[in-house]
């Protein structure tokens, strides 16, 4: 039997054959247990939220428009716990190993999906980003990702968690690919043109370790060449931490208006650290949600001040590689911290964001990102493949 890397929820190894001749006919792909697939239990990485729930007979939204497209679904991979994790590690259904960092977490919530690339057990996977779910296990293994414009995807089917942020995305591991399921899901040709000025976000690099930010160099000297003009700002004026602080009281604050009926109601299992930040949602006041809201607006100001047609972004998709699995929360809080004020962004401001494999640091995987404005999905694809 062919080592699955731990992608895929127990029990849920299936086939669904794709149409016919579509664009992606030949292509296999695994769809996140937050999507709805006809005929399976949508699980949420937590034993108890099926409990009393029917199971669908429509595929999710973006199940069903891969299947259109001819590709064939595979599977159904795991998540952390209802999405609310970001480093991958599940105490239910296991952590799944990154095969580009062994002994090292996948990055989350959606690991199973970057797992089953990164391991060539298909050629595409489903994820869901809210507050850097698609683009964190991108970096940390080594796969193109997207998190599309916030608004852009129907995300029927999707299971929700935050939704003024919640977004559906993909992973590919290599350019070639990522093209052609961008264009399915997108609905849009990626064509050649190319955005004029790069905007290096200067406070972003200074998050990331120094041996971060110098590995990710040559890449972004690349993207230099590439676009033209090059420019260094600053991203957040009122510093990423402010902007984080925003992102960490209104994405857990509209999670536990998602989640707390169904807390009530079933009483469910939880890891601590998941049921510890739910606790700590439910007490925030309606003052602190304002002020994070004026930030949000401030936040969204600004990147459309940077961010004009033909001007990209670039950041480090995550301020390190993937740290070792199994270490302790004194240990893992003040990394989830830091991941946060690089992932803020795009969760406040809706912005569409693709990170691009290609360095490594002592052999680790890590990403660089490009962001533009809303919209440009189309361009950063065009530009992760001119950089091939």
């Amino acid at each position: 039997m062919t080592d699955d890397f731990g992608a895929f929820v127990p029990g849920e190894r299936f086939r669904i054959d794709g149409k016919a001749g579509g664009p992606l006919a030949g292509l296999t792909f695994a769809a996140k247990d937050l999507f709805d697939v006809a005929g399976h239990v949508t699980g949420g990485g937590n034993p108890d939220w099926p409990r009393g729930r029917s199971i669908p007979t429509r595929h999710a939204w973006a199940v069903q428009r891969l299947l259109d497209a001819g590709a064939t679904l595979i599977g159904k991979t795991i998540t952390d716990e209802v999405s609310l994790g970001i480093l991958g590690e599940n105490p239910f259904d296991g952590t799944a190993r990154n095969p580009r960092a062994p002994g090292r977490v996948p990055g989350g919530s959606s690991s199973g999906s970057a797992v089953a690339v990164a391991a060539g057990l298909c050629d595409t996977a489903l994820g869901t980003d809210t507050g850097g779910s698609v683009r964190v296990p991108s970096s940390f293994c080594g796969l193109y990702g997207i998190r599309p414009t916030h608004g852009r995807l129907d995300l029927t089917g999707m299971m929700s968690q935050a939704p003024s942020s919640d977004t559906t995305g993909w992973f590919a591991r290599d350019a070639g690919t990522f093209v052609r399921v961008s264009e399915v899901m997108l609905g849009e040709a990626i064509a050649g043109e190319l955005p004029k000025r790069l905007v290096v976000a200067t406070d972003a690099f200074a998050v990331a370790d120094p041996t971060a930010a110098a590995a990710l160099q040559p890449l972004v000297d690349r993207l230099g060449r590439l676009v033209g003009e090059l420019v260094q700002e600053v991203m957040a004026p009122p510093g990423l931490v402010a902007w984080a602080n925003a992102q960490r009281t209104l994405q857990p604050s509209e999670a536990w208006e998602t989640f707390k009926d169904w807390i009530d109601r079933v009483n469910p299992r939880m890891q601590f650290s998941v049921a510890r930040n739910l606790t700590s949602a439910a007490a925030i006041t309606g003052a602190e949600r304002a002020r994070a809201a004026s930030v949000r607006d401030m936040a969204r100001t600004r990147m459309r001040k940077l961010l004009p047609p033909g001007t990209i972004l670039c950041l480090p998709t995550t301020p390190f590689p993937p740290p070792l699995c199994g270490q302790p929360l004194s240990v893992l809080d003040p990394l989830r911290e830091r991941i946060t004020r690089l992932c803020c962004h795009g969760g406040l401001t809706g912005v569409p964001q693709v990170s691009i494999p290609g360095c490594t640091v002592d052999g680790l995987p890590i990403g660089l990102s490009i962001v533009g404005g809303h919209g440009s999905d189309a361009t950063l694809v065009a530009v992760a493949r001119a950089l091939t």
